[in-house]
């Protein structure tokens, strides 16, 4: 074998063997842990508290609960008879998992044309500006969690006319998502974070 091959085969395979920038931190129960990890959530979270308001244990209990800090989330697929692919069952993509339709109106929006779903600092960006949305239209405050996520999932129509109440798994879950942000929240407070 040829010395440029072997380099080369080399290089891939070593590059297989690291860490993919869109898998999860380790302790996700931990706020602490996490954005010690993962220097650059702290930054995005940080940096769209700033912009929209939205506190750093809401943005984390909301992303938790949407993509469990993987970059590159996806809905499973849905199956005839067991095994035949049918597509995925919505479009949702990324840490906030965003459909498509609502993050391209949110790239017009925004003018953040270059922007992606499985990257941090714009899903956090994106996640502030869907938060106050629902907080214009549906008078929820951004530290609501809740109610925020509930929004979030729904879509800010379907909160409005409060279809979730037909999901008791829903509210189930936005319920978690409530006790995870004020989980986030007294562990933040304690972090020693730069």
């Amino acid at each position: 074998m040829k010395t440029p091959l072997r380099a080369m085969i080399i290089v891939l395979l070593l590059a297989s063997c690291g860490g993919s920038s869109t898998s999860p931190p380790r302790d996700l129960d931990n706020a602490c842990s996490i954005l010690k990890q993962r220097p650059d959530y702290h930054k995005a979270f940080k940096k769209a508290e700033r912009k929209w308001g939205v506190p750093i244990h809401v943005q984390m209990a909301t992303i938790h609960q949407e993509s469990k800090f993987v970059g590159d989330a996806r809905t499973p697929f849905r199956y005839v008879l067991g095994v035949i692919p049918m597509g995925r069952q919505s479009s949702a993509f990324g840490y906030g998992q965003a459909l498509d339709a609502t993050w391209d109106e949110y790239l017009v929006a925004e003018n953040r044309r270059g922007a992606r779903r499985d990257r941090i600092d714009d899903a956090t960006d994106f996640m502030g500006w869907y938060k106050n949305i629902t907080r214009e239209r549906n008078g929820v405050a951004l530290d609501d969690a809740r109610n925020q996520y509930l929004a979030y999932h729904e879509g800010h129509t379907g909160f409005r006319r409060a279809s979730y109440n037909s999901k008791p798994w829903l509210v189930a879950v936005a319920a978690k998502v409530d006790a995870r942000s004020d989980m986030y929240e007294q562990q933040i407070a304690g972090c020693r974070l730069r």
